[in-house]
């Protein structure tokens, strides 16, 4: 009899550890990871359902037009190195130029979808242009952001090639990097402006890049005067 309750109580025990095992296997939604997708340059993030939620904070104004302002900015410095493909053959230019042209063509998509999600539009409005001549909406066609370069300076740099356009370039792209910095310190000076982290370090991340690519153009100009 005794080793009948012996046996019994064994094959309790292996049934009991049975299903704990089969319990420790089954995923629990409730804790299961979720990856956060980060901003261009940003690593992915893993939280949990008790970390996840960050109640949403409306967009303000002045991130929608900072937004809307650096999607019109990032388009004109694309433009610089579609440019500097055919006109420049300095190695280490082109290497920097199409990793700003990289970077920045994948911060406008993001921008983009940022203000498709809530439903903003991802242009500047224009405002009211009636009774203006064809002349003056060509040139309101595209407004000008800090740093931006005029009609101009574009012009010149189309019509250079070599180290005339490798110059050219650079003090341009100088210049066009620096009123990014510009905007990123205004829209952070605006009350309410740039309280969504997504904004925050989107901005941030724009102004750190931005201020190592100027250092290292600064470094390339430079070399131009010895």
């Amino acid at each position: 009899m005794a080793s009948h309750v012996w046996f019994f109580s064994i094959a309790l025990l292996e049934l009991s550890a049975l299903t704990a095992v089969g319990q420790q296997g089954k995923p629990n939604a409730d804790n299961a990871p979720i990856v956060q997708p980060g901003a261009p340059g940003h690593s992915s993030k893993m939280l949990t359902p008790a970390t996840a939620y960050t109640p949403t904070r409306a967009a303000s104004d002045a991130d929608v037009s900072f937004m809307q302002g650096m999607i019109m900015h990032h388009s004109q410095a694309v433009d610089m190195v579609a440019l500097l493909r055919t006109r420049s053959r300095d190695k280490d230019l082109r290497q920097l130029a199409d990793r700003i042209s990289i970077s920045q063509t994948d911060e406008i998509k993001y921008m983009k979808q940022w203000l498709e999600d809530r439903g903003k539009p991802t242009e500047m409005e224009m405002g009211d242009m009636s009774g203006m001549s064809t002349a003056d909406m060509k040139n309101m066609s595209m407004p000008m952001m800090p740093g931006m370069l005029t009609p101009a300076q574009m012009d010149a740099l189309a019509k250079a090639s070599g180290p005339a356009f490798d110059h050219l370039f650079l003090t341009g792209m100088i210049q066009h990097h620096t009123g990014a910095l510009i905007m990123v310190e205004d829209l952070f000076n605006t009350p309410g402006a740039g309280q969504d982290y997504v904004i925050f370090d989107f901005a941030t991340d724009i102004d750190n890049t931005q201020r190592a690519e100027i250092r290292i153009m600064q470094g390339m100009l430079s070399k131009e005067k010895r």
